[in-house]
């Protein structure tokens, strides 16, 4: 199924840690408890500072509001995208891929080799990743952990440059 094209224009810019608040709202709302996906405000704190992090905010032209993020580590010759997410009232607007298409570019541009990601098994973005070319290359048992108990694999998916 096609992406509706965006009523009004997604801007992507570069985010810093004066972006952790938005940036922690969004996650909380894109991933909340169920699945184990989110991480907490000191982890997300703790990596901006690290050499080779990129924080990439997604927003709507004129507005200051933050409606979706990407967060991705590079070392040596490839990327990972450690998190993606867009606030469940614009899912499917094609938010995430316009992160997703920006992820990519910038990795072409910087002649990264390989990109990477680990994604739970089910979650619909595996469709937006596979259209992207990404390939599965492994599976990690139980790696996410719900506050309930429950365990769920994640995907490794991987994309040559």
């Amino acid at each position: 199924m096609a992406t509706p094209a965006l009523r009004t224009e997604v801007l992507v810019e570069r985010g810093s840690s004066r972006d952790i608040d938005a940036v922690m709202e969004v996650m909380e709302a894109a991933f909340g408890e169920r699945f184990g996906e989110a991480w907490t405000r000191s982890q997300l704190a703790g990596i901006l500072p690290m050499a080779g992090v990129t924080l990439m905010l997604a927003r709507t032209e004129g507005s200051d509001a933050v409606i979706g993020f990407s967060l991705a580590r590079t070392v040596a010759d490839e990327s990972e995208l450690l998190l993606i997410a867009v606030v469940p009232g614009r899912h499917r607007r094609g938010i995430g891929q316009r992160l997703l298409e920006h992820f990519l570019e910038r990795a072409q541009k910087d002649g990264l080799a390989r990109v990477h990601l680990e994604v739970r098994e089910g979650n619909p973005a595996v469709a937006m990743y596979e259209r992207a070319g990404f390939s599965p290359a492994g599976r990690r048992r139980n790696y996410y952990h719900a506050r309930g108990g429950e365990r769920f694999d994640a995907i490794t998916l991987v994309r040559e440059l």
